[in-house]
């Protein structure tokens, strides 16, 4: 089984920055513009994941800059064309069918934070339901780790790599077996 991990961060001097991709999308890639196409960038982002069986997407939670940006990549890399033929009359024909998506966030909030805000039910919305819906993926449970800030120990890292580690072996293990 392949997999990708796809994953947000705002930070320019971070390892993802390093892929030079920019996450916004362009008036040329809008799939109902008779100027559609697919940029170069996303073509190479695209022919990575074609082959891909499930796609863990890891999401900085703690800040709607970084959702935007998160959602501007589905919309440039898994959206017409890739993810799901062209939206027409409300309908879509999925084009990933058969493939597995889990989402995993953090924030430096709790979740009962997240929950009093809107912002839970939005990142779920968002980035499991709407995705696995439109491009037909199979979504496995959301994981999410809270105050995940600056500066803490190791013993909770640890703690909680441990648990992520766990969550992704008991989904993908048995990939044909539902949990």
């Amino acid at each position: 089984m392949k997999h990708a991990l796809i994953v947000g961060h705002p930070d320019p001097k971070s390892f993802t920055m390093a892929m030079d991709f920019d996450p916004r999308l362009k008036l040329t890639e809008m799939a109902d513009r008779p100027i559609w196409s697919t940029s170069p960038d996303a073509a190479a982002e695209r022919e990575l994941l074609k082959e891909v069986d499930a796609s863990p997407s890891f999401i900085p939670s703690g800040s709607i800059r970084r959702q935007q940006s998160s959602k501007a990549y589905i919309d440039r890399i898994l959206g017409a064309g890739f993810g799901y033929a062209q939206l027409r009359r409300g309908g879509h024909e999925p084009m990933l069918s058969g493939r597995q998506l889990i989402t995993v966030t953090a924030s430096g909030s709790s979740t009962a934070w997240l929950n009093e805000q809107g912002l839970w039910e939005s990142l779920r919305s968002l980035f499991d339901t709407y995705l696995g819906r439109i491009c037909g993926l199979r979504v496995r449970p959301h994981i999410h780790f809270d105050c995940i800030t600056p500066g803490l120990s190791g013993r909770w890292v640890d703690v909680n790599l441990k648990t992520l580690a766990t969550r992704v072996t008991e989904y993908f293990a048995d990939a044909g077996a539902e949990h």
